[in-house]
């Protein structure tokens, strides 16, 4: 049975009665054919969003990851990215495993890469070393606890990609959490990023899927890829109907999820038992227990208390906040902090 209230991350969330609605009444087809019209909206819906000109479904963030990787690389290539990347940590070395390429993993700040720094990776033309021809980053940084990169960050990093003719992709996870947080428009990442992963089942509540947003002949190409990873589907338009209604209801609302992690930052800061707290920026809540505190023992506490959150390494704590919680159950999560008394 699942605890009452869940913080393990906001991939936990349950579509509401109104996605649910979306998606009982969605038009299908084999979108195997491109003949599923609620899959097409979402595609264009998503890709007009970021001024892209196409967008491929898929059922996974990892699997929309991975296509762009394969897509912008070759054998004996080399990606760029921050050590602590999703694409890096979490994607079972797909990097190795389905594009046979190189990873150059940069200690960037919680999670953020610099233009410096990814000037200082790329490879000079030698046979001895791959060739650099692809950077990644990820908006938010789920291992910085929700940092993001603004657009002017972005752009000066795209800088030093076009004058290098190395292709830029985004895991954008969370990119909805960076654009309500910064205030930045999402057409302009358009002009910087060659592709963009898009998540639909964190912060905006669908029950699956990611599109892959690029031009459009990348996109056809992307599609094989798709196919032969296991990734064509057939009547997929019943979940592309709950993707369709959380870009269309769910973004705005983020903002509640970033005012409630802050409230949760701010109890913890003020935990004596609580050593270190990441600077929340969006939904997450990464926190470092004092030396004398038994980490499982605090989350055994907080179970006790009907709430759940996950180990994120020593002494570390993570919370995501996401449109399932309350207020009373913000109120429970507070007070608890407060409680606590080893």
């Amino acid at each position: 049975m699942n605890p009452f209230i869940d913080l393990r991350s906001d991939t936990v969330t349950k579509p509401t009665p109104a996605m649910l609605e979306a998606m009982f009444q969605a038009q299908v087809g084999d979108d195997v054919y491109s003949e599923d019209p609620t899959v097409n909206e979402l595609q264009a819906y998503g890709a007009s969003l970021f001024g892209m000109e196409a967008g491929l479904f898929c059922p996974s963030g990892t699997m929309t990851n991975q296509i762009a990787i394969k897509m912008h690389t070759q054998p004996l290539s080399e990606v760029v990215c921050d050590r602590t990347s999703h694409i890096y940590l979490y994607e079972v070395g797909g990097i190795a495993f389905n594009s046979a390429a190189s990873v150059q993993l940069i200690d960037g700040q919680r999670g953020k890469i610099s233009p410096n720094q990814v000037a200082a990776c790329i490879n000079p033309d030698n046979i001895h070393f791959p060739e650099t021809s692809l950077v990644s980053l990820e908006n938010t940084c789920n291992k910085g606890g929700g940092a993001y990169y603004t657009l002017s960050e972005i752009a000066e990093i795209s800088e030093v990609c076009l004058q290098n003719k190395i292709a830029l992709h985004l895991d954008g996870a969370r990119v909805f959490n960076a654009l309500v947080a910064s205030g930045d428009d999402a057409k302009e990442y358009g002009r910087y990023f060659d592709t963009i992963s898009v998540c639909l089942s964190k912060g905006l509540g669908a029950p699956v899927g990611s599109l892959l947003l690029g031009p459009k002949p990348l996109i056809e190409k992307a599609k094989r890829v798709r196919k032969v990873l296991g990734g064509g589907w057939r009547q997929a338009g019943f979940l592309a109907a709950a993707g369709l209604y959380a870009l269309q209801n769910n973004i705005q609302r983020l903002q509640v999820d970033h005012d409630r992690a802050a409230l949760i930052e701010k109890a913890l800061n003020e935990a004596p038992y609580v050593s270190a707290v990441m600077p929340v920026e969006t939904n997450i809540v990464i926190f470092t227990l004092a030396p004398e505190v038994n980490a499982d023992g605090y989350l055994e506490y907080l179970a006790e208390r009907g709430i759940q959150g996950t180990s994120f390494g020593p002494q570390m704590i993570r919370f995501v906040t996401h449109l399932d919680l309350t207020d009373d159950m913000i109120s429970a999560i507070l007070q608890a902090i407060s409680d606590y008394k080893g």
